[in-house]
């Protein structure tokens, strides 16, 4: 029972982690509500800790992302623009890396399986980095829920087959243009967070390695 409440709660840091990340990437930040979250100190205590070197330096990007408040919302705003909308030098897209425009539909057909349809449909492709992250918090949270062992193992396989084909299938790409063409510490941080927590939660639904990757994601 106790590691059954260790691991919920690991999910729903993880969750929490891709709520913040996929809003960041997903929206254009408001200069007053970054300074305030970021001022707040919520990044310097992340819900959950891992060995993955990736989230190591997550983490620690996001712990020194916040210098100046002065200029740190003007900052974060001018480097979500040439990240995202004007310049779109780290564009969010799966479609955009994978150079197949059938990825769009097939994504699109992995929501429609589950009942789901995104709210930004129609504003946003729905194989949008963000959209992705939200489906896939959405499967966290109907595994976390499910009581039947059987059923729980079929919903790890589809987590596991969703975040190969959609998310690490392109995401280290993409992170490689977030690291050399982010001016700001927050978007390098965010797109190392995104990569080593898809990374761990692709190990953690793997029912051989579940009990090892779990006692290395501890909750601060």
């Amino acid at each position: 029972m106790d590691n059954k409440i260790h691991n919920h709660n690991i999910l729903k840091g993880y969750n929490l982690l891709f709520y913040f990340a996929g809003s960041m990437i997903m929206h254009e930040p408001s200069e007053e509500c970054i300074v305030d979250f970021w001022e707040r100190g919520i990044l310097k205590n992340l819900p959950i800790s891992s060995s993955n070197p990736n989230f190591v330096k997550a983490a620690s990007q996001l712990r020194d992302s916040f210098v100046d408040k002065a200029s740190f919302g003007k900052m974060l705003h001018e480097d979500f623009l040439r990240l995202f909308k004007v310049d779109n030098l780290a564009t969010a897209y799966e479609s955009r890396y994978n150079n197949n425009l059938s990825y769009n539909s097939n994504v699109s057909e992995f929501y429609n399986s589950y009942g789901w349809r995104s709210k930004f449909r129609g504003r946003i492709d729905d194989d949008h980095l963000g959209i992705e992250l939200l489906f896939l918090t959405i499967l966290i949270d109907k595994y976390l829920v499910m009581d039947d062992e059987a059923c729980r193992g079929e919903m790890r396989k589809e987590i596991r087959r969703f975040i190969n084909s959609h998310i690490l299938s392109w995401v280290p790409a993409w992170n490689e243009r977030i690291q050399y063409n982010a001016n700001t510490l927050s978007f390098k941080g965010i797109g190392n967070l995104i990569l080593a927590c898809s990374e761990d939660l692709f190990l953690f639904f793997d029912q051989k390695s579940a009990a090892s990757v779990s006692s290395n994601l501890l909750k601060n």
